[in-house]
């Protein structure tokens, strides 16, 4: 069994006074979620996420390690995969997706983001990362 991990983040801005989630769809399976992507070597987790967010959005945002969500689960029946979340702030700039990986990126109003992401485990790191940028 091989393992992977990955790191990204839940990143949120706030918009004329309404707070909203930066959502990526990949084009790999069409699904909407974070940015994230793999550990690269000599890399912290942090260091990883920051990458990839810039990488895949075009955007600088301050990281929160202070919220961090492990999800594990395996995309091919011989690799079990870790992707670590933390929360980010961005400013209000635009993102850019990423032509390789990303085939769109938006910017959703926190109320109605859980209905846009596909995945169960990533609606439960939104709940949370919801929670803990309220009680910042």
């Amino acid at each position: 069994m091989r393992t992977e991990k990955s790191c990204g983040a839940v990143v949120f801005r706030e918009k004329d006074n309404n707070v909203q989630i930066l959502l990526i769809r990949h084009l790999n399976g069409g699904h909407w979620a974070f940015p994230k992507g793999h550990v690269e070597k000599g890399e912290t987790e942090e260091q990883t996420a920051l990458r990839e967010i810039l990488e895949e959005t075009g955007l600088s945002v301050k990281l929160d390690s202070s919220y961090r969500k492990v999800v594990t689960y395996s995309p091919r029946r011989d690799v079990v995969k870790d992707v670590v979340y933390f929360v980010a702030v961005a400013d209000d700039s635009e993102a850019v997706a990423q032509e390789e990986e990303i085939s769109r990126v938006k910017w959703v109003d926190m109320k109605d983001a859980i209905t846009h992401v596909s995945y169960d485990n990533d609606k439960q790191v939104l709940l949370g990362a919801i929670e803990h940028y309220l009680n910042r």
